[in-house]
C-alpha cells in the first residue's frame, strides 16, 4: 500500500499500515473475554476483546481512546495472537517489545496499556468459567502515559 511513498526516518512500512488502517480495532459482540487497562491518571484506557475456542484465540478486537502509539501497537499485537492460542500470545508480548525496539518511556507504557488489557481479558474469560458474573476485568495501571519533563529532557 505504501510501497511508493518516501518513509520518514525511523518510520517503516508496516508501521504505517497498521497507523492509517488499524486492524482488529472496534468491539467484538461475541467475546469470551472482555479486559480493560486503565490508566487513571490520564484517563487512557485500552479495552481487548477476545473470542477463544478453548486455548485457541479465534478472534480479537480492541478499542481505545489512546495515541496513535497505542492504535499502532494495539494493531500490531492482535494481528500477532490471532489464531494462536493463549500461551503464544503471552510470549508475544516479549516479541512485540523486541519488535518495537527501543522505546520511549511514554511508548512502553502505551504498549503495556495493550498487553494488560489482553491480559484482563483472558483473566475475565477465566473467571467467566470459573462461574463469576463478570460483564469485564480492569487492571488499573501503575505507569502513566502522561509524560513528566524530566522524562522528555532524558530521552
Amino acid at each position: 500500500m505504501f510501497e511508493n511513498v518516501k518513509m520518514p526516518e525511523g518510520v517503516n512500512p508496516e508501521t504505517l499500515e497498521h497507523l492509517m488502517d488499524p486492524k482488529n480495532y472496534g468491539k467484538l459482540d461475541d467475546a469470551d473475554g472482555v479486559g480493560v487497562a486503565l490508566d487513571e491518571k490520564t484517563k487512557e484506557y485500552v479495552i481487548f476483546y477476545t473470542k477463544l475456542d478453548g486455548e485457541t484465540i479465534t478472534d480479537v478486537r480492541f478499542a481505545t481512546n489512546g495515541c496513535q502509539d497505542t492504535v499502532v501497537i494495539g494493531s500490531m499485537y492482535s494481528e500477532m495472537i490471532k489464531t494462536n492460542d493463549i500461551e503464544y500470545a503471552n510470549r508475544a508480548i516479549q516479541k512485540m517489545n523486541e519488535k518495537l525496539g527501543k522505546m520511549s518511556q511514554q511508548q512502553q507504557t502505551c504498549a503495556n496499556l495493550v498487553f494488560t488489557a489482553f491480559m484482563a481479558s483472558i483473566k475475565n474469560y477465566e473467571n467467566r468459567l470459573n462461574g463469576a458474573d463478570e460483564e469485564l476485568h480492569v487492571f488499573k495501571m501503575k505507569e502513566s502515559c502522561e509524560v513528566t519533563e524530566e522524562e522528555t529532557e532524558n530521552e
